[in-house]
């Protein structure tokens, strides 16, 4: 157990996250956390953005002999702010988002015969990242997974479909075992977009995740893995869908294609 000479402190929490507490402080957190919910509600938003980050830049991740020397000048400041470092990778990762969607419009595929406009690339590319994110941090809620529940779907669907400017359908997917357990709001590219939870007899979630387009384009089903995470996404229009769920790449790839069969009706 901690003691009282040893408390749990921010610095704690950002280190836990982040992997680099020894085993008996990081037995030490575990075990504050399970005692203050809150907290470890927090803790898990921040998991989840990590995942993230890591996921859409690990291909871009390059050492330099320059990280030391910066690191070293910025070292009182980090001492004095523990997520000092936090915020600033968080820009870093921002603007690295930004650069690197401008330059997949400018070079990317061609879209149904169309060269891809910064804002289209940016928004399929961000896709992705977004939805295992969505599926991170809700897919585990127990109490609060959704806002509106699949008994009040008319509802749901009305509701997300006016904010989306789009006649948006919950799919039935009951034929691939998965059950509606409801959806939510949330912001997908600064916008609002709509987020659509289902659940199989075991417990087992996957969600599917709705975001303005801000180029009427098209794509082909694209897929990125990251863990044990699946996620199958594409844009149609003006709306970016992607599907994500720990589940195999089949099951997951029939699932989004039954998605996106019925969200074409």
């Amino acid at each position: 157990m901690t003691d009282d000479h040893k408390p749990v402190t921010e610095a704690d929490l950002h280190a836990y996250v982040d992997g680099f507490l020894d085993e008996v402080r990081r037995r030490d957190v575990e075990l504050w956390l399970s005692v203050h919910p809150e907290q470890e509600a927090e803790v898990r938003q921040w998991q989840a953005q990590a995942a993230e980050l890591h996921a859409s830049f690990a291909g871009y991740a390059q050492a330099s002999e320059s990280d030391r020397a910066l690191l070293n000048t910025q070292g009182a400041a980090a001492t004095s702010s523990p997520s000092w470092w936090r915020k600033a990778a968080l820009i870093a990762a921002s603007l690295t988002l930004f650069l690197s969607g401008a330059a997949a419009g400018i070079y990317g595929e061609k879209l149904r015969g169309n060269p891809a406009t910064i804002e289209t690339a940016a928004a399929i590319d961000s896709l992705p990242g977004q939805s295992k994110t969505a599926f991170l941090v809700y897919a585990s809620e127990k109490r609060h997974p959704v806002e509106v529940g699949a008994d009040q779907e008319d509802h749901l669907v009305t509701w997300l479909g006016k904010r989306l400017d789009y006649k948006l359908v919950a799919p039935d997917l009951k034929s691939l075992g998965f059950s509606l357990v409801g959806g939510r709001l949330l912001p997908v590219n600064g916008k609002a977009g709509a987020m659509l939870m289902y659940q199989d007899t075991a417990g087992q979630r996957l969600t599917v995740l709705l975001g303005k387009n801000p180029e009427n384009a098209e794509t082909s089903f694209r897929f990125e893995s990251a863990g044990s995470l699946e996620t199958f996404y594409w844009i149609d229009g003006t709306i970016g869908y992607a599907v994500t769920g720990e589940v195999s790449r089949a099951k997951l790839q029939q699932i989004a294609e039954e998605c996106y069969r019925q969200f074409e009706t």
